[in-house]
């Protein structure tokens, strides 16, 4: 069964790469600028910044149903970067780390989840959309439990 892994749009995000750092405190936001080789993986482009890229730090709710799953998370974007959109292949951000899988219904309640080394979760991610009833997955990085990408049947 195929699937598609796909990002975060930079559009809604575009704003703060413009506004300075109190603003964007007062926002809930930081600006940070990556240190190491890994450790800072961007949402619209599913893969780690490289050292000294700046990045902004924010909430994002990536589960806005309103059932007892709704659900926020600190993210990492990157300014002049394109979304994705992989179909049966892991992004490299993704592919380099423990996720977890959580499973949804139209109705955004949980129904399943798994947790799986992102390079191997081709199996995973087959399995659970098996189920009829699933309508779409959410992928977060295991270590610290952030929304990392959508997966959807392809």
């Amino acid at each position: 069964m195929a699937y598609a892994v796909t990002s975060l749009s930079p559009e809604p995000f575009a704003a703060l790469f413009l506004l300075g750092d109190e603003a964007l405190a007062a926002r809930g936001g930081r600006r940070v600028i990556a240190d190491a080789p890994l450790g800072f993986p961007c949402r619209i482009s599913l893969d780690d910044a490289r050292p000294g890229e700046t990045l902004i730090l924010v909430n994002y709710e990536h589960q806005s149903a309103p059932t007892p799953f709704r659900a926020s998370h600190a993210i990492f974007v990157r300014e002049g970067v394109e979304p994705v959109v992989m179909v049966d292949e892991m992004p490299p951000a993704l592919r380099r780390r423990m996720l977890s899988l959580r499973a949804f219904d139209t109705d955004g309640m949980m129904l399943a989840a798994d947790i799986v080394e992102g390079s191997q979760a081709r199996s995973p991610i087959e399995r659970l959309f098996e189920d009829p009833r699933i309508a779409y997955l959410h992928a977060h990085y295991a270590k610290w439990g952030c929304y990392a990408a959508r997966i959807d049947r392809a």
